[in-house]
Parts: C-alpha cells; structure tokens; sequence
C-alpha cells in the first residue's frame, strides 16, 4: 500500500499466447511422460522425485535463492544453514510428488472410484472431513483456503465426496491441451472451476447459491494487501476477507499434508474465522487476511519442508498501489 521499491523490484511481464503448434508439439512431449508416470508404482515415484526434486535444487539456481533467503527470514532464527538447504531441497522433492500423484491418480477421482476409497478413512479424518462440512452447512456456504503444501489438488476431490459443493480458483495452464490431459477429472467429483482472472463475480454468486469457495490465497500479488506473513509484511489477496465480510460467511483454513512416513497423509481444517463487528471495513479486512495468514504460517511451521518456497512470496513490486490503496 502505497510506493515500495527494493533489491527485488520487477515490472509485470505478460506471457505471449502460445499459438496451436506450439501447444500440440508441447502435448506430444509430454504425454509420453504422462504415461510413463501412470504407469509407475507409487513407490518408484516417490524416490524418482526425491533424485528429481535434488537435481531441481541444484539446476534451477535463482529458484534456490529465493527458497533459501524466504527460509532464512522465516526461520532462520530456529535452524541452521544446512537444515534450511535440506528443507529446500525437500520443498522441490514434495512439489514433484505433488505433480505424479495427481498424474497418477488421474482415475482415482471418479466419483465412485473415491467414494468407495475413501470409505476406509481413519477416524481421525473422517472426524476432520465432517467438521469441513458441518461448518459449510452450518454457515451456508464458506470461504475454503489452503496455502501450497502438501498435495492441495486433492482438497477439492474430497470436499465433493463428503458432499461439499464446490467452487475452485484456479490459474489455467498456458497449454489447453496439457490442462485437459492433467486435470480433466477437476470436474467428475462435481466441483467447478473458474479462471483466477476476474473471478470475484463468480465468487459472489457462488456465496449467494450456498456453496463454498476453495482459493490458494498464499502467492504474491500485485493487487494485495500488505500483511504479516513470517514475521514481515506480504502482499496477500484480501479477496477471502472481502467476500467473508460481504456475505458473512467464514474463512476456513485448510491444508493436505504427507505423514512421516511418506505413505498417508493428514489433514488440517482450522476453526471457522468470522468477520466480526468493526468501525472500519479496511481494518477489518486487513485483520481478517492477517488472521488467515497466521493459521496457513501454523501449518507451515509443522510441515517446512512440504511447503513451496522456491515462490517469490515476499517480492517487492514497482509503484505498487495495493487494493485499499
């Protein structure tokens, strides 16, 4: 809010549209890989993205930097150099397992083929799947975010078979091709998915049908507000906030995240955060974004390695005028 300039200051660059060649001679590189991936057990491809994620790591030098000056900030006063680089490297490690597992389970989400999976859940996350849908029946409808940890394209999957409709903000892949090919079962377990450009009409009237949203409100943007994040002020989406306080309905922080033993996963669904009485709308939107903020910072704390922190998320921008500017 307001001018900020800094060591890391960037004009927006606009990517060209790929013209119909490119994308089909992309999808025909690919899907090979596609392949390979689908077929592979699970286990092989757990060590692949351990061999992968090391060689992203060393390969990709600025991404690197960035991981380990966001980790220094955020933790460096709790652990050393070498435990930072490890989490880093660990970082890429669960960002590639991220993109097999929803190649490999590609399947897995048509909507009897999850019901009849997801029948045999622990106690503990079936507990956890009930409270998501007690608090969206309860409020008619919420605001589901989860940062980028864990595998976060499974959230959605099982939000439609507890009986969550569902509404996703998502960026579109560049390639329409590669979209289909990756993600085509988004939509058999019934949620919707809408463009993250422009998507605050459709955000609305999904809040006024009853039904939920799910964002990854985590990433920088220009037209944030500038909130604690880590201990230092991040420029963060207050749309969660906006529409929370507009339609009154609840924030809810979720998160999907791999056990030790690489096999299981847990879940996380934090208590519902209300928009309450206030004098000033703009105090109020930034208390709720800075609240949301610190639950996602709880799970990070707890998973570190899981989390993606190759992202720019502190970056500064060029005359930059944030949305209560």
């Amino acid at each position: 809010m307001g001018k900020e300039t800094g060591d890391r200051d960037r004009k927006p660059r606009r990517r060209p549209k790929k013209g119909r060649v490119l994308q089909l001679a992309e999808y025909g590189a690919v899907l090979p890989f596609v392949w390979v991936v689908r077929a592979l057990p699970a286990g092989v491809l757990s060590l692949l993205s351990c061999g992968l994620g090391r060689l992203l790591f060393l390969g990709l030098p600025d991404r690197r930097n960035i991981a380990l000056d966001n980790l220094r900030h955020a933790l460096g006063k709790e652990k050393g150099e070498g435990e930072l680089r490890e989490i880093a490297r660990r970082s890429c490690t669960s960002f590639l397992l991220t993109l097999f597992e929803t190649i490999k389970f590609h399947d897995f989400f048509k909507a009897e083929g999850a019901r009849d999976a997801l029948r045999g859940l622990s106690n503990e996350l079936e507990a956890l799947f009930q409270k998501a849908k007690r608090i969206h029946d309860e409020s008619k409808g919420c605001i589901f975010v989860t940062p980028h940890i864990g595998n976060w394209e499974y959230l959605p999957h099982v939000s439609a078979v507890v009986g969550i409709p569902l509404v996703v903000v998502a960026r579109p892949l560049s390639n329409a091709y590669l979209e289909r090919l990756i993600y085509s079962r988004r939509t058999d377990t019934g949620q919707v998915i809408v463009p993250k450009k422009n998507a605050l009409f459709a955000l609305q009237r999904t809040l006024q049908e009853g039904k939920s949203i799910g964002m990854l409100p985590d990433q920088s943007t220009r037209q944030g507000v500038s909130v604690d994040f880590f201990g230092r002020k991040a420029s963060t989406s207050p749309v969660p906030a906006i529409l929370s306080i507009l339609y009154k309905r609840p924030i809810v922080v979720v998160a999907c995240c791999r056990k030790a033993n690489g096999k299981e996963f847990e879940g996380v669904v934090s208590d519902p955060l209300w928009p309450g009485p206030f004098e000033s709308e703009k105090e109020e939107i930034l208390r709720l974004t800075e609240a949301m903020n610190s639950q996602m910072e709880a799970i990070i704390r707890k998973y570190p390695d899981q989390y993606f922190w190759v992202h720019d998320r502190w970056k500064i921008y060029r005359s930059h005028r944030g949305f209560l500017s």
